[in-house]
């Protein structure tokens, strides 16, 4: 599929609007509240131009009225990032900000004074009370409810705002749905399944049996993780995964956490999701989850490449794909939680998005700071990332390490895994013969699902992060990482579009 330009954009969707009116809007007209909205095929056109020119998308890229236009063909969700005047960059600084200080707060009310004004709520008690939906308690950031052009004109113009993002457009970005149902149905769902066990799976191919009673999956002796074990299972390191939660049915990832080879360790469960308990509903977390820490125990299920390792789960998301406000707070409100946990080393989240998020980067840039080793998966294609291929948000982000998976061929990418410049490791997670992927934890019982695409290889790397930390406690971040690079197949010769290449566990955490 190649990507649309606006012109056949405009072709294609001429019932919406003609071609030259989207242009006089474009070019920066005054469209009322009832006509002038650039049609949704217009702005994906614009999404799909900017990713394939510049690998990236932010709403800084298009004029107001597309910001507009998308906000009112959404849910009318704005969020706003927000800064003192004279503010220079806050990246490097923004886990030392203090929202409750006197300047920051007197930003932040300027900056609501101008939107109850422009969206003509001053005064009216009642529409001013609801104009914000989520207030970060730790990032200059909120969201309000908006609907005026002349709302998203002056914050984009205002100093007082680092950006005003229309943050639920993904959600209602598709012309018409995927497959016959609502367009929030069709997209919500991806990612997500029942995650039942895979009964198809061979013994001594497939899968190893190995002490006590557990299997280790066919993919981790391509990355030396059984001889890896012999110095490091990843004990007294934390990770944190940001993901869909985790099964509660599954006990090898609740009171059965500590069993056989695994002993003396935590697994802690929290929401961050608005109106969501730790619960997994997708099935997607306790996949991840169970890649990266499930025990080496005595029933028969998939060891985990940290099996003493300890784990915080964070049901932070409804979606691998990242589409929903909700998602956006609930993973940004995620990585300020790992930020300020001085016990998490390492946080790994396999969920991505065609869009950048202002409130996730502040997260990411906080947890950073931190001194957090964070790893991002570099995309897996669906019905939702379209044509494009390269590496998603966030881990385009320089701050986060993008993983993608690889044939056990160790060079050809995944049937499904995206690839780029920024990826910087590879897991092994697709046979070439049969296009099995590796085991995991299934949604309950001892018996292993399977998973692939880039998220899958964003776990395992995060897990063999975990083995080298374990085995080096006192190390710095960028220590763990020079080992992982170092220990990789592309080492000597990076490669453009697979980054450093597969990781050797066993070279990783060896002497």
């Amino acid at each position: 599929m190649k990507i649309v330009n606006l012109f056949a954009a405009c072709m294609l969707f001429a019932t919406f609007v003609s071609c030259k009116r989207t242009e006089s809007v474009l070019q920066g007209g005054q469209p009322s509240a009832t006509e002038g909205v650039v049609p949704k095929s217009v702005i994906n056109a614009l999404v799909f131009e900017n990713l394939n020119r510049t690998g990236r998308f932010d709403w800084t890229m298009v004029s107001d009225s597309v910001v507009w236009s998308a906000l009112v063909q959404g849910d009318s969700i704005l969020s706003v990032g927000f800064q003192p005047a004279g503010t220079a960059d806050i990246s490097r600084e923004i886990d030392k900000i203090n929202v409750n200080a006197g300047d920051w707060q007197d930003a932040r009310q300027k900056v609501l004074s101008l939107i109850t004004e422009t969206e003509k709520y001053k005064g009216d008690t009642k529409l001013e009370k609801g104009l914000v939906t989520y207030q970060s308690p730790k990032l200059p950031v909120f969201y309000v409810k908006a609907s005026r052009f002349a709302t998203v004109k002056a914050l984009r113009a205002s100093a007082l705002v680092r950006y005003a993002e229309p943050v639920g457009y993904a959600r209602y970005m598709q012309v018409q749905p995927a497959s016959g149902g609502s367009t929030s149905s069709s997209m919500l769902t991806f990612g997500c399944d029942s995650n039942l066990a895979n009964t198809s799976l061979v013994p001594g191919v497939d899968y190893t049996n190995i002490t006590p009673g557990a299997k280790q999956s066919w993919n981790y002796a391509n990355h030396n993780i059984p001889q890896a074990w012999t110095q490091s299972t990843g004990a007294n390191v934390k990770i944190m995964l940001i993901d869909t939660g985790v099964s509660p049915t599954q006990d090898n990832l609740g009171s059965n956490f500590n069993q056989g080879a695994s002993s003396g360790r935590t697994i802690e469960k929290i929401n961050t999701f608005p109106g969501g308990t730790p619960a997994d509903v997708c099935g997607h977390g306790t996949k991840m989850a169970g890649v990266i820490a499930a025990p080496r125990g005595t029933g028969g299920n998939s060891a985990g490449i940290a099996y003493n390792s300890n784990l915080i789960t964070v049901h932070a998301a409804e979606n691998v794909v990242i589409l929903s406000p909700e998602s956006v707070q609930g993973i940004g409100d995620a990585y300020v939680l790992g930020g300020d946990n001085a016990a998490v080393k390492i946080i790994s989240m396999s969920m991505g998005s065609l869009f950048s998020f202002g409130h996730v980067t502040d997260g990411i840039r906080y947890a950073y700071n931190k001194g957090k080793l964070m790893f991002c998966a570099a995309g897996t294609t669906n019905s939702t990332f379209g044509p494009f291929l390269g590496v998603v948000y966030p881990a385009t982000m320089p701050e986060v390490q993008a993983v993608t998976g690889v044939k056990d061929n160790g060079t050809s990418p995944c049937e499904d895994c995206h690839s780029g410049r920024e990826v910087a490791f590879d897991i092994i997670m697709e046979k070439s013969t049969t296009g099995r992927n590796p085991l995991t934890t299934a949604a309950t019982g001892n018996a292993p699902s399977t998973v692939g695409g880039s998220s899958v290889a964003t776990a395992s790397c995060a897990a063999i992060a975990a083995l080298v930390w374990s085995k080096y406690p006192t190390y710095s971040r960028d220590s763990i990482l020079a080992r992982m690079r170092r220990a990789s197949s592309f080492y000597d010769n990076k490669h453009g579009q697979l980054g450093w290449g597969v990781v050797d566990a066993q070279k990783a955490v060896g002497n």
